[in-house]
């Protein structure tokens, strides 16, 4: 979650994607998604991008699959040369344009995670700081009470509970620290 203070009233935007490259002279972006949903940038109307140091609204006039990932091109920018300065932004909704989560159980969104306290056989772990996305997984970055960063895959085997409204997580009770060092 990255906070922006457009005008006076603080927002709260999220980060779907970035625009890796400039497609073609007609004015289209390709993007890598960050979203677990790509279908919906084929329902996007708007998004945010941050442009000379503030969260500037970007009119969505299209978007498509193509083979080698997602193209958008913006209302009003028409050419290769508008869309230049744009490669490498992220992009950005608002809350109120989040993808809506099924009511599956252990579906949760990164920015929800982030922040969590993790806690083992009732004693405080460490911090959740970043979730990383794997093809088989998703895996838990925690920074520890001791200051090192562990990787906790985000399995069942590993996680007891996710309490998202409590900020907590609780692991699976077990006899050793999951930061023992190996070495």
């Amino acid at each position: 979650m990255t906070k922006h203070e457009p005008g006076s009233k603080e927002e709260n935007y999220f980060l779907i994607a970035e625009i890796k490259s400039v497609y073609d002279s007609a004015g289209f972006v390709k993007i890598k998604s960050y979203s677990d949903f790509e279908e919906r940038f084929l329902k996007l109307k708007n998004v945010f991008i941050d442009v000379f140091g503030g969260m500037r609204k970007f009119i969505v006039d299209y978007a498509e699959f193509i083979n080698s990932g997602i193209i958008l091109k913006f209302v009003n920018f028409d050419s290769d040369e508008d869309v230049a300065f744009l490669a490498g932004k992220k992009l950005y909704v608002k809350s109120s344009d989040l993808v809506s989560l099924s009511n599956e159980q252990d579906t949760y969104y990164i920015h929800d995670l982030v922040g969590c306290d993790v806690f083992r056989n009732d004693e405080f772990v460490g911090k959740i700081t970043d979730v990383i996305k794997l093809p088989t997984n998703d895996v838990y970055v925690i920074n520890t009470i001791n200051s090192k960063e562990v990787l906790l895959p985000a399995l069942k085997d590993y996680i007891q509970s996710v309490k998202i409204e409590e900020k907590k997580i609780i692991l699976v009770p077990g006899e050793t620290d999951i930061y023992d060092d190996e070495d």
